[in-house]
This record gives structure tokens, C-alpha cells and sequence, in this order.
């Protein structure tokens, strides 16, 4: 894990936001957070991973009290976030994605019930999606069951059911308290002094999964994760990583691989591997099938290029999917 120097705490909270490429999302976001985040001291941190669009000028133009970090080139999520930890002088620290639009005192009502025991570590609230609808987050640590289970399509099939659900919880309505493995990281409120024990975020995760690492870290150390249901924000989904989708694709099966490498045995990720490969192979010619009637058939091509990529590549281990 890198090495991580905090400082004392001077604030309630530090907001983190890693953008890349999502101006006027961005704007959105930040607007929301100071309209609705009130009655608490906080800071706002955005680290820009070399964008070519405006959103540097956007931010030193419009919100000259956020604190604004530039990297040269797009050094991923992981580090980014880093970035941010190493001058974040909050008790608590929010990750929240650049694509979110948070609502009705959200930040508040989270970090009140952080605040309602010491055991827990890290809290998610309740996401939707633009148009109200419950956007599922928080999920289960990858493992080959809930590959195999996602290979077979049985989770698609079956989603009430807690055994075939289980990956992704479908069969919860999010309406409810409860203990989870993975707090999604588009919204994740975590105490400092937890990511100053655990050392931050492994910037082996160049996008996707490193939540996943992080929470399970957390766990390690006793801490527990949470999902509160009494606050809302809007998660548009994909704001920065729909700019390379045939790679982040391959991307997100990278993470997958490699956090059963690093927290599994050695059988489990080889047989994950061969499962990855098979789940590739499947979407192929089904991809292909939809091409024929499909309107969208740049996306279909995407994915079709992806898994066709995915289904040899998954094959050789984690790195060989990697984006970087």
C-alpha cells in the first residue's frame, strides 16, 4: 500500500472527487454539494486526471473554495483518490464519483448514522438512477461461485433468489439497514483514521474493484460496512469510463481477477480465470445475434470486440486485461 501522511483533523468532512473528462457532470456535482451539504465544516478535493476538456478551468472559474489537484496524464482511480487522502484534513472522508448529484441533506443523514457507533468504518446510501429509479448498489466480494452463478446466467434468471442474487444483492430492495461486504465507490463515507490504518487505495486498481480491496481491507481490521437508507443521490453511471468502454470493459475483468489473486487461494483464481474466459465466450455470438436487430450497433460492436479480446485474454491472469 502506499504510504499515506494525514493531518490533524480541521474539518468535519473532505469531499474527494476524481474527474476525468466530466465538466459539465462535474458542475452538476459540485453545485449539489454546496446547496445541500450544510450544518457540517467540510472540503471539497477534486483531482482532475489530466482532462482535455474544460473542467480545470471550469473549477478554478466557478468554485475557487474547491481545492483542485491537475495530474498530467490520467493516473487512474486509485491513485487519484491517494492524491486527495495525502492533504484531506476531514474526520471523515467521502469518495464520491464526479457523475452524482447528491440530494436533500444526503451527506448529513450519512454521516449521522457513521457517527451512531464506533464499529462501523465505511457507509453507502441509497442510489438512483436519472429518472428515480433504484440504482442497485452494494454487492458481495467476488468470488468463482458468483462467476460461475453470472457465467450460467442463472443470476438473471433467478434474481429474488438469495443464492442466485447473491453477487449483487437483487433480491434486496435497499429499503433497510444493513451490514455489507462492498460499499459501492461511487458513494463511500469512510472514517480517516480507517484509511490511515489500512494505507488507502492499492493503486494496483487502475479503475474498478478498488473499493472492493479497500472494503475487504476494512473488514480485516474489524470495522464494519454499512448501508443507510435515509439518504439519496443520483449516480448517472459511467461518466468517465464511457469514454473508453471496450477497454474498461477488459478493465473491470482485470480488477475482478486480481482482487482473487490477492485475497483467495491460487486454485480459485486459475478456476476464476478459465470462468472469466467462458463468460466471454458465451456473450460473443449472443452480442453478434443482437447486432443483426439492434439499432445501437456501435455499442454491440464494442462489446462484441471486448469479450472476443476478454474471452483469450482472461485466459492468461489478471494482467493480461488490464488498461494499463
Amino acid at each position: 500500500m502506499p504510504s499515506l501522511t494525514l493531518l490533524r483533523f480541521g474539518v468535519d468532512l473532505s469531499i474527494i472527487i476524481v474527474n476525468w473528462n466530466t465538466s459539465s457532470i462535474l458542475k452538476d456535482c459540485l453545485e449539489s454539494l454546496f446547496k445541500q451539504t450544510y450544518d457540517i465544516s467540510f472540503e471539497i478535493i477534486v483531482v482532475d486526471n489530466g482532462s482535455s476538456d474544460d473542467s480545470v478551468l471550469m473549477v478554478e472559474n466557478t468554485f475557487n473554495k474547491v481545492i483542485l489537484i491537475q495530474n498530467r496524464e490520467n493516473r487512474g482511480f486509485a491513485v487519484a483518490n491517494n492524491q486527495g487522502i495525502r492533504i484531506a484534513r476531514g474526520k471523515y472522508i467521502l469518495f464520491l464519483n464526479s457523475d452524482t448529484i447528491v440530494l436533500d441533506g444526503a451527506i448529513q443523514r450519512t454521516l449521522k448514522y457513521a457517527e451512531s457507533s464506533d464499529d462501523i468504518g465505511v457507509v453507502g446510501c441509497r442510489v438512483l438512477n436519472s429518472d428515480g429509479t433504484l440504482q442497485p448498489t452494494c454487492f458481495m466480494y467476488p468470488s468463482a461461485l458468483n462467476l460461475l452463478i453470472a457465467t450460467t446466467y442463472l443470476n438473471k434468471l433467478f434474481p429474488k433468489s438469495r443464492l442466485f442474487g447473491r453477487e449483487k444483492m437483487t433480491w434486496w430492495d435497499r429499503s433497510s439497514f444493513k451490514e455489507v461486504d462492498v460499499v459501492t465507490g461511487c458513494f463511500m463515507l469512510v472514517r480517516t483514521e480507517i484509511v490511515k490504518l489500512i494505507g488507502g487505495f492499492d493503486e494496483k486498481y487502475f479503475l474498478y474493484g478498488e473499493e472492493t480491496d479497500f472494503c475487504f481491507r476494512a473488514a480485516n481490521i474489524g470495522k464494519k460496512l454499512s448501508f443507510t437508507p435515509d439518504a439519496e443521490i443520483i449516480h448517472l453511471g459511467g461518466g468517465s469510463s464511457r469514454h473508453m468502454k471496450a477497454d474498461m470493459i477488459l478493465q473491470g475483468r482485470a480488477s475482478l481477477l486480481l482482487f482473487i489473486r490477492q485475497h483467495k487461494s491460487l486454485a480459485e483464481y486459475l478456476l476464476s480465470c478459465f470462468l472469466l474466459s467462458m463468460n466471454g465466450a458465451i456473450r460473443v455470438p449472443y452480442y453478434c445475434v443482437r447486432y443483426l436487430f439492434s439499432k445501437d450497433k456501435k455499442e454491440c460492436l464494442v462489446r462484441i470486440n471486448a469479450y472476443t479480446t476478454g474471452t483469450f485474454k482472461a485466459l492468461r491472469g489478471w494482467e493480461a486485461l488490464k488498461y494499463k
